[in-house]
């Protein structure tokens, strides 16, 4: 690994852990909840620990003022929700673009046994080539998602254990995956790579279970956090970043990281 990618790896975690909220959310959901107001939120996850923030290209100019010296990563495919197929991820930029935008890192969302898994695999090996030309770390986001994919089969794991392995196979610097519900399972997916993995937050559960997630996958070896909505939607972004954080940085269990962060613990 070169030094330029080292340091930018810096820049976006924290002594080989990460907390990254990502907020592309924007072109796939449009303005929810969370979005319209993005300075706002941005300020408060960055306030609360967060180590870096994702977001779309295009709107960098509202994210560098307001990221209080987090890092930032530009996402560089997208689809929409109100489209033909939202597994149609599209190629939304090139890594000159990240770098003129800021950015120090750039992600790439593949969808592994997806119909359109072959064109994505491509346009993630074609990115981590242009990346690192220029020192620049990649996200990979690799989820096991297609018509022959069932999350709640017992095998699951696998599919996701492959998923990221495709990642680290085609050049990626860190893995994005879903969690698979229990540190037992999750457990193959983190020995599947040698890279770092972190998890999504998926659809938003209460914060005991969030932090539950969390902590499950922390003890199965994952690096930390790459958790969206659970975060920007949360009623005080800047408590819950910071309960994340507690787990991910600290080693906190669930319910002490809730309540040093001023949420309440489920009884």
């Amino acid at each position: 690994m070169n030094a330029g990618k080292r340091t930018r790896l810096d820049r976006i975690g924290t002594d080989g852990r990460y907390v990254v909220v990502p907020m592309d959310h924007g072109i796939t959901m449009g303005a929810v909840t969370g979005l319209k107001d993005i300075e706002s939120t941005i300020d408060a996850v960055t306030r609360g620990g967060a180590d870096a923030v994702l977001t779309q290209r295009g709107i960098a100019g509202r994210v560098h003022p307001n990221k209080n010296d987090a890092g930032y990563i530009a996402h560089l495919n997208g689809s929409t929700s109100i489209g033909p197929d939202e597994d149609d991820k599209r190629r939304t930029g090139t890594v000159e673009d990240a770098i003129r935008a800021g950015a120090d890192a750039v992600s790439f969302h593949i969808n592994v046994g997806s119909e359109y898994e072959r064109e994505q695999i491509a346009g993630l090996a074609e990115l981590t080539g242009e990346a690192e030309r220029y020192g620049l770390p990649v996200l990979a986001m690799t989820y096991a998602r297609g018509p022959e994919i069932d999350p709640e089969a017992a095998e699951f794991n696998q599919a996701v254990g492959h998923a990221v392995r495709l990642g680290e196979e085609l050049g990626a610097d860190v893995v994005k995956t879903a969690y698979t519900g229990d540190a037992e399972t999750f457990q193959h997916v983190v020995e599947s790579t040698s890279l770092p993995v972190v998890i999504a937050g998926g659809s938003r559960g209460t914060d005991q279970e969030t932090l539950q997630m969390v902590r499950g996958a922390m003890d199965a070896g994952a690096a930390g956090v790459s958790m969206g909505r659970s975060i920007f939607q949360h009623e005080d972004p800047e408590k819950i970043t910071r309960a994340v954080a507690n787990v991910v940085h600290d080693d906190s269990e669930a319910a002490d990281a809730l309540r040093d962060a001023g949420l309440a613990v489920e009884a």
